[in-house]
């Protein structure tokens, strides 16, 4: 959000610099953390490569509870 900001409005290059790579770590972690995760299936993992969202999407996707075997549908 802040990067977007910085954008729209005065477009700071310290600001940018500062942010930016704050931002690509963050995605790399979010990526990266949920590959670990051994019973997420893939596509969890491919809904964390989605810039910006991603992460909260794959988080959703994971704390998601599945259905009991033999449970009725909802």
């Amino acid at each position: 959000m802040l990067l977007l900001a910085n954008l729209l409005t005065v477009h700071h290059p310290v600001l940018a610099s500062l942010a930016g790579p704050v931002h690509g770590g963050a995605y790399l972690v979010v990526v990266l953390g949920t590959l670990r995760i051994r019973t997420a299936k893939p596509p969890v993992k491919l809904l964390a490569l989605i810039p910006g969202i991603g992460g909260i999407l794959a988080l959703r996707s994971l704390t998601r509870r599945q259905p009991e075997p033999g449970a009725p549908p909802r």
